[in-house]
Parts: C-alpha cells; sequence; structure tokens
C-alpha cells in the first residue's frame, strides 16, 4: 500500500468511528444564589475515552495525516498529563500504529491503566518541565512523530464548525430560554479549547464572552495577565512545579494558548476547585474530576459578576473528564492530608459561593473593562 493509500485509508477510519459516535449531553444544573442565571455544563465524559481531549486526539491524527506526519507502522509519540494520551492511544490503535505516552510520574494510575489498555506505552518523566524534550528524543530515536498537542491544538481544530464544541454547545443551546450565554468558561490545558471557543464566537459575531480558569500551579494567568498589560516577553514566562489540577496547568505558555481569544481569566486556588469538584459531584450523582471544579468556579465568577451588572442569562462551562480516573487522590481523604489542603474551610468557602454570598477574592485580568 502506497503512502497515500495508507493516509485515505487512515482518514476513512477516524471519520467511520466519529459517524458512529452520538453528541455529548448538556446537563442543566442549578445555580441557587443566582436567580435568572442558568447554568448548564457540557459532559465530554460521555466520549468513547471518557473526556474532552477524545475531541482533540482526533482533531489532532486528521491534522498530523492531512500534514503527511504519520507513517504507516511508525509510532506516535505524546507529551500529555494523560487524558489526551488516552484518547490517542486509542486513536493510534484504531490505525494499527504503536504508541507512546510521554506522562508525569504523578498521572493517575487510573489513566496509566487506561493509556495501557487501548495499547500505549508509558514513559514517565519526573518534572513537567520534561516533557517535551523527553518526547521529541523518543520520536528521533524510534523514528516516530511527536504529536505536540501544545504546539498544535488550536491549529488543528477547525474553529469555524466541522462539529467542533463551540457549535455543538450553540446548537444544544437553540431551545433554551437564554440560547446565546453570556459566558462560556473553560480551563486551559494546551489553551486550544479556549481559541476554538473565542474564535467560533467572534465568527459567528455572538455577545458570548469566553472566560478561562487557570489552576494554581500553572503560568497561564500570568501570560495572560502579562500580553492584556502589552508586555513583549509574555511567551517566555515559566513557573515551576505541576499542576495538581490533571488535564490542566501548564508549567510554560504554551504555543496553543491565544490572549486575545480570552475575554476574561481568573486564577483558581486548588482547595477551592477540589471543593467545586465534590459540590458538582454531589449534585449529579456522580464523580467529575478536578478541573470540572475548576471550571465552576470560574462559573461563580462569572455569575458574580452578571449579579453586579444586574443581567440575566446563561452561562455554559465543561465537564472535562469523569472522577472515577482519580480514586486514588481527589477521592482519597489521606491525599488530601499529604497535600495539605484544609478541605473545610475550602467547602465552607465554596458552599457560600453557590449560596450567592461570594468567592474569596481571586486573582483576575480581562482584555476589556468587564
Amino acid at each position: 500500500m502506497s503512502q497515500r493509500e495508507w493516509v485515505a485509508a487512515a482518514i476513512r477510519k477516524i471519520e467511520a468511528d466519529f459517524n458512529r459516535s452520538a453528541d455529548t449531553h448538556l446537563i442543566p444544573l442549578a445555580l441557587p444564589g443566582f436567580e435568572g442565571i442558568d447554568l448548564y455544563l457540557k459532559d465530554e465524559s460521555s466520549h468513547p475515552t471518557g473526556s474532552l481531549k477524545h475531541r482533540l486526539a482526533r482533531s489532532l491524527f486528521l491534522y498530523a495525516l492531512a500534514n503527511g506526519w504519520l507513517r504507516e507502522g511508525r509510532p506516535v509519540i505524546e507529551a500529555s498529563s494523560g487524558s489526551t494520551a488516552v484518547s490517542e492511544a486509542y486513536f493510534a490503535r484504531l490505525l494499527g500504529l504503536p504508541f507512546i505516552a510521554v506522562i508525569p510520574a504523578t498521572t493517575s494510575p487510573e489513566k496509566i491503566a487506561a493509556i495501557e489498555f487501548h495499547g500505549g506505552r508509558c514513559h514517565l518523566v519526573e518534572r513537567a518541565c520534561d516533557l517535551n524534550c523527553d518526547s521529541e528524543k523518543l520520536a528521533r530515536e524510534t523514528g516516530g512523530h511527536f504529536m505536540d498537542q501544545f504546539t498544535y491544538a488550536e491549529r488543528a481544530t477547525d474553529w469555524r464548525a466541522n462539529n467542533n464544541i463551540a457549535e455543538s454547545i450553540f446548537k444544544q443551546m437553540a431551545e433554551e430560554p437564554s440560547p446565546i450565554p453570556e459566558w462560556i468558561v473553560c480551563s486551559p490545558g494546551t489553551g486550544g479549547t479556549a481559541a476554538t471557543l473565542g474564535r467560533y464566537v467572534s465568527y459567528r459575531r455572538h455577545d458570548t464572552r469566553i472566560l478561562c480558569a487557570d489552576p494554581e500551579v500553572s503560568v497561564f494567568f500570568d501570560g495572560y495577565k502579562a500580553a492584556v498589560a502589552g508586555e513583549p516577553d509574555w511567551r517566555g514566562l515559566t513557573c515551576s512545579g505541576g499542576s495538581r489540577v490533571e488535564g490542566i496547568g501548564r508549567p510554560r505558555v504554551e504555543p496553543s494558548f491565544i490572549p486575545t481569544s480570552v475575554d476574561a481569566m481568573v486564577k483558581v486556588p486548588d482547595a477551592l476547585s477540589l471543593a467545586a469538584m465534590r459540590h458538582v459531584s454531589r449534585q449529579l450523582g456522580r464523580r467529575v474530576g478536578g478541573s470540572t471544579g475548576t471550571n465552576f468556579i470560574g462559573v461563580l465568577q462569572a455569575a458574580q459578576w452578571m449579579r453586579e451588572a444586574g443581567h440575566h442569562g446563561s452561562i455554559v462551562s465543561i465537564l472535562c473528564d469523569s472522577g472515577e480516573r482519580y480514586a486514588q487522590s481527589y477521592y482519597d481523604p489521606a491525599w488530601y492530608v499529604r497535600q495539605g489542603i484544609d478541605v473545610e474551610r475550602a467547602d465552607a468557602q465554596l458552599a457560600a459561593a453557590v449560596a450567592g454570598q461570594g468567592l474569596p477574592e481571586l486573582p483576575w485580568s480581562s482584555l476589556e473593562a468587564l
């Protein structure tokens, strides 16, 4: 089979897989302290690989195939906190390609098991800042292709339509009381989802604004704030350590992060993110992941701004993945003790915020005055 024939067959397999899939649900969730403001969660945990990253992996594979970067029998390598690697392992197996996930040693055992279930191999690194260089080295040594989600996430996604998450949200909101959300809230892992959402609402001329909620150990917020202030070296900012909220937050400002596609950002302490995660889990009757909690704090911040401005309407956010992947961390009381997180205090702060009594003061920044 020629390379051209192999690429055509590979794209056909991915498109057939998509054609067998249904869309993800949009779930209403009560915000009792904010009368006249409706909240909806886009439940991305129902994808075949269990997270929002399934959309990204599909786009990355199609992008790489269309560019001629993938070759029959040669491995695919990806740097990931785990979720993207699970999804890419799925697509690599679909195409019969070896897959190597370069992931932090702190990645949840459940994610590692999921990668291996789909036929992937895990290469563990101690420092998050080593993910990319180890991935590049493995690609050179094996003759494979480093997918590099942090560079290509925003390029690989068709932000105008083609079943992206933004188009799906607006179609599903069409019959709701406030069909055009005032805010869509997400959290940056690569920056690709934020870029897709921001570009789509601009292209479609919606009044919707995009709010990004950044976890505690991440440099995206600092990069955004510096970019908004016009500082020339914002792209070179870094921070030390890895995010405790798996799937989001990075030690460097990734190429896929486009500050001008985001209307505002808020910095969220991990304790509050995880308190919000537990709250959403109780409301839904099932466990969600930590990044959904970070998003929910962003929702509460957006709802406060709407109330202060006297606005009614809707907010949409993302349920990124299931909490079943974090049984040995976020759903283990001993983990909080090891991390020095005061669960009772965070739960009390979250309960007050949900009741409309306000969040603790959080750092935030915006492109324009809110």
